[in-house]
């Protein structure tokens, strides 16, 4: 039996991978399924293929085909294309298109007075790279889609029990241990517990991860038939992503706009679930002056958690019985069912551990 630690995004990919394959998985959660304490709450997170780096394009694409076949075995549509631009001398558009034209991804490269004329919601001030296969997931809807495809496929899924101890037996066992008294043997765990990994007294050496509070803040549309594309800008000491907020954005049309840096350090436990009123104040502004399709104040807000690697890479890695997964360091969600597939492929041991996703980096 494979036993999966956590249902969020990656947890749940896990489950609905193996059980598609035919194996025996038992998913457990701590919580509810699709509660709103981790990172894989919420209707809106970013697809794109827009990376500087060529091993994350080639990621990109093999996790559009996955996201399509999660679609199909759950009936549920999950990814909807809006097309992405990234701005500002800190994307480097003019780098980002030589690496997406390099890997066959379509893109155009526009002049700002181009850009302009096409959204004229966007005030640029340099090239813009615009591809139209970028778009918007619904995390929500996929943990929901994977938790519901695995169980039809025969998942027993555990809710409310929390993982408090994993004790490896041996090479081929390892017996769980939870808050509620039960002990649960399996012959491999998948450890996807996202920023409570840290917590977890895994009996292996996980690299340095660094959890994080992260705000987010939706902004009404001025105009709302006007169509956004997603939006990744770095400039003037800013790192500031947009997308459509869907649900979370409430009933009036609404863009999600958040800083991908300038975190809160906390830990799972400890989060204080409170805006930083300075992360307001900057991502205001940064509308203000940069998107003048939307009001000038944030209709809604919230928070998350972050859990980042120092180089950015993920934890994807098998250690004895153990299978550790955080793909992580905040754009992680796009993945999620390739991510579910690579787990998956470690647990029943028909892969090795790419090198950059090791516990050990190099090793």
């Amino acid at each position: 039996m494979i036993a999966v630690v956590g249902a969020g995004l990656m947890g749940a990919a896990t489950a609905w991978q193996l059980a598609r394959r035919g194996h025996e998985v038992t998913l457990i959660e701590a919580y509810d399924i699709g509660h709103r304490r981790g990172s894989s709450h919420g209707s809106s997170r970013i697809f794109r293929h827009a990376y500087a780096d060529p091993f994350y394009v080639g990621l990109a694409g093999r996790a559009y085909e996955e996201w399509r076949e999660l679609e199909h075995d759950s009936s549920t549509p999950l990814l909807r294309t809006t097309g992405g631009l990234d701005l500002g001398e800190g994307r480097d558009p003019e780098g980002l298109a030589a690496v997406l034209a390099a890997s066959g991804v379509p893109y155009e490269l526009l002049a700002a007075d181009a850009a302009a004329e096409r959204w004229p919601q966007i005030r640029f001030d340099g090239p813009a790279l615009y591809h139209p296969g970028a778009g918007v997931l619904d995390a929500d809807g996929t943990v929901a889609a994977c938790v519901r495809t695995a169980a039809g496929h025969g998942v027993h899924v555990v809710t409310g029990v929390r993982v408090e101890g994993i004790e490896r037996r041996d090479d081929r066992s390892v017996l769980l241990r939870t808050d509620d008294g039960r002990e649960i043997p399996a012959d491999t765990v998948v450890v996807a517990a996202g920023a409570w990994l840290p917590e977890l007294g895994l009996p292996v050496a996980l690299p340095p991860l660094r959890v994080t509070q992260q705000q987010v803040f939706h902004f009404p549309l001025r105009d709302p038939a006007t169509a956004w594309p997603i939006l990744v800008t770095k400039a003037d000491g800013l790192q500031v992503f947009a997308l459509p907020s869907g649900r979370d954005g409430g009933p009036a049309p609404a863009l999600k706009v958040a800083e991908h840096d300038r975190g809160t350090p906390t830990t799972a436990r400890t989060r204080s679930g409170l805006v930083d009123p300075g992360s307001r104040t900057r991502v205001s502004g940064f509308v203000r002056d940069r998107l003048p399709g939307l009001a000038p104040h944030p209709h809604a807000e919230s928070t998350c958690l972050y859990t980042t690697t120092p180089d950015e890479d993920f934890v994807l890695d098998r250690h004895g019985p153990l299978v550790i997964v955080s793909p992580c360091s905040g754009h992680g969600a796009k993945f999620a069912p390739l991510i579910g597939a690579m787990a998956a492929d470690l647990a029943t041991g028909r892969a090795e551990p790419h090198p950059r996703f090791r516990l050990a980096r190099g090793g």
